[in-house]
Parts: structure tokens; C-alpha cells; sequence
């Protein structure tokens, strides 16, 4: 399956590239065709810039050409991959930029037809969607708040896939005050739903 693997933590030495590190052997491992995309060591802008809100809409081919490693990777992709933290109930501000400036009309999305009517979805190629995430906020806390980073990935983003697409969400929660025996079990829980993808 060929698969792309996007990833925003700025430490290498983190947990985050621990994941990282664990997921490209486990999937290489069985048979898929990597692609990885590491946004902070590749020092991807995230900024949406005025020039580029202004062609967002009705120019986005040429805001696609700009980033055209980026979309072809997410084109090209059958499974994708997010490992990031959960900051401030959702992804990196880097990761966000990256939705919002790779993810554009014509590539991930149609813009809707009529007011009141919804995108349609364009990454048809896309059939395995998973994220891997880690936050500080303990599991009842982030349900209490209706839990925003999930809801956003796995209802917002997953309109955009193949219909038969399948997700998985792994969150280990109370990140700060883990011991390296619970995130060493976590590490082995993430390795088993990927080795099955």
C-alpha cells in the first residue's frame, strides 16, 4: 500500500519521533511503499500568505503548483498517516498550515455549489486514515469539551476520503505525567493497529 506519513513535532529526540521511528519500520515492514514528510525538519511554511488567500478561491491550481511535491505526495497516497501532538485541543500550528495550504480546493476538496450545501470530497485515493497523537489533557476533560482535535480529523477530514475509508485514532492522554512503562505500552499498542493496516 503506498503511504504517507506526515509528521510535525520540532524535537527529534521526542516521544513524537519515537512513534515516528516505530511506525516507518512497522509499516515498511509489512511491504508498503513509505513516503514521509517531516514538517519541522523539512522547514515547511505554514503561513497562508496574503498573495496566496487571494488566489485561494479562484486560482488554487497555481497555489498547487507552489507546494507540488506536497500535493502529488497526498495524491499519490492510499493511506495516510498524521503522528503529531495535540496542543491546545488540535494539531500544531505547522500541521494546521499544512492542511490549509496543501489541502486546497481542486485537491482535497470542492468548493460547494450553492449556500447550505457541503464540500465534496476529491481524495477519493485516500482509504486508510490514522492519526497518532499524544496530549496533556486527561480522556474526560477533552469529552466534557466534545474532544475538538478528533472531531475535527475523524468527521471533518474523513468527508474527504473514499467512502469505504477506514480510521483509526490512537491518543495517549495525561502525556506529562506518563511513566516509560505506559508509554512503552502505547508504543506496542500503535505498532499492533499498524502492523495490521
Amino acid at each position: 500500500m503506498r503511504t504517507l506519513i506526515v509528521f510535525a513535532h520540532p524535537s527529534a529526540e521526542s516521544f513524537g519521533a519515537a512513534l515516528l521511528d516505530m511506525a516507518c519500520r512497522t509499516l515498511a515492514g509489512q511491504g508498503h511503499d513509505l513516503h514521509v514528510i517531516d514538517l519541522y525538519r523539512e522547514g515547511f511554511d505554514p503561513v497562508l500568505s496574503t498573495e496566496d488567500w487571494s488566489l485561494y478561491q479562484s486560482q488554487p491550481d497555481r497555489l498547487a503548483d507552489k507546494l507540488r511535491t506536497h500535493v502529488d505526495a497526498m495524491l499519490w497516497a492510499e493511506s495516510l498517516v498524521l503522528i503529531y501532538p495535540t496542543w491546545m485541543y488540535g494539531p500544531p500550528a505547522i500541521l494546521k498550515g499544512w492542511l490549509e495550504r496543501v489541502w486546497l480546493p481542486g485537491v482535497a476538496f470542492g468548493i460547494p455549489s450553492a449556500k447550505g450545501k457541503r464540500p465534496s470530497g476529491n481524495l477519493r485515493n485516500i482509504r486508510r486514515f490514522t492519526v497518532v497523537t499524544t496530549s496533556g489533557s486527561p480522556w474526560w476533560w477533552l469529552r466534557i469539551i466534545r474532544d475538538p482535535n478528533r472531531s475535527l480529523m475523524m468527521r471533518g477530514f474523513r468527508m474527504l476520503f473514499n467512502r469505504m475509508c477506514r480510521v483509526t485514532w490512537l491518543q495517549l492522554h495525561s502525556m506529562n505525567h506518563r511513566s516509560k512503562s505506559d508509554r512503552e505500552a502505547f508504543l506496542g499498542r500503535v505498532e499492533r493497529k499498524l502492523a495490521r493496516i
